[in-house]
């Protein structure tokens, strides 16, 4: 399968259509959608995973303290762990599954998100499932790019999806998510001696950490591009987003930090050239 090389759509895009019934009263239309929200939140069924004593972070935990070493590393609170299966979505299913394990973090340490994420089951759905309730987000305005991009039809569809449908699906929850956007420093857009213009928090970061000559402090070189290549980046910044409020833990032991940054914020999405969705990023050797 090939992965979508659309566009990630800006926030405005993503909310579109959020508030649009606010000031009126109830459409046939919106009738409809509210009888189909109803009768999935009694059909969905809960996505089958093998069940680990204490959990898997936990498992993670007592692992990484065992090693020893001068290595730190820095893990998140609570997740359950949905693996793609052969019989059901090999080669396709890992945006799905992805969205599934950070379901799984909300659900356990965010109260008020149990309460809202797919019609308050209190449990993580099944990929078909998830793929009805992205049909109802896109029927509610959310991400009109992207509905057009799949013609609205996602429901038993085998396709890759990337880090917009995951954040199309939590805000159509009213859960708060955002964008973290990795260029690829092979994009055409990197091309040529203008460069491209800092407007994201990644490009704040490296212009923080790889500062550029005050003739083009706002401005990416396609030598600096490339100075960029590899996962390396990706890292250092996720490391730092993790570790930036090192009063905010749960557990602080010789080697092994739980963080709970993901617990009372947002969670982090990442998409990278593999549409992938993550916000549990579990460790990182510090020499």
């Amino acid at each position: 399968p090939q992965h979508s090389k659309r566009p990630f759509p800006n926030d405005d895009s993503l909310a579109q259509g959020a508030s649009s019934s606010i000031v009126r009263g109830p459409s046939p239309y919106e009738n409809v959608l509210y009888e189909q929200i109803s009768c999935l939140v009694g059909a969905q069924v809960r996505s089958k995973i093998q069940r680990i004593e204490a959990g898997v972070m936990n498992l993670l935990r007592s692992c990484l303290e065992s090693e020893g070493g001068s290595s730190t590393s820095i893990i998140s609170g609570h997740v359950d762990h949905h693996q793609s299966l052969s019989s059901e979505d090999k080669g396709w299913g890992c945006g799905w599954r992805n969205i599934q394990m950070m379901s799984s973090h909300l659900l356990r340490q965010r109260p008020e998100t149990r309460e809202v994420l797919f019609g308050g089951c209190g449990f993580v759905p099944d990929i078909p499932s998830l793929q009805r309730w992205l049909e109802i987000a896109w029927d509610k305005g959310f991400d009109a790019v992207g509905a057009r991009h799949f013609d609205s039809k996602i429901y038993g569809v085998k396709k890759w999806i990337g880090t917009s449908e995951c954040v199309t699906l939590l805000r159509s929850f009213g859960v708060r998510a955002r964008i973290v956007d990795f260029d690829s420093t092979e994009s055409s857009s990197l091309q040529g001696k203008s460069g491209k213009r800092v407007c994201g928090p990644m490009d704040k970061y490296l212009i923080k950490t790889n500062p550029l000559p005050r003739s083009s402090s706002l401005e990416l070189s396609q030598e600096d591009a490339e100075n960029m290549r590899g996962q390396q980046v990706l890292v250092d910044w996720v490391w730092n987003y993790f570790s930036s409020k090192r009063a905010d833990v749960l557990h602080n032991s010789k080697n092994v930090i739980i963080s709970d940054k993901t617990c009372p914020s947002q969670p982090i999405v990442f998409p990278t050239s593999r549409s992938f969705e993550d916000y549990s990023w579990d460790s990182k050797a510090k020499g």
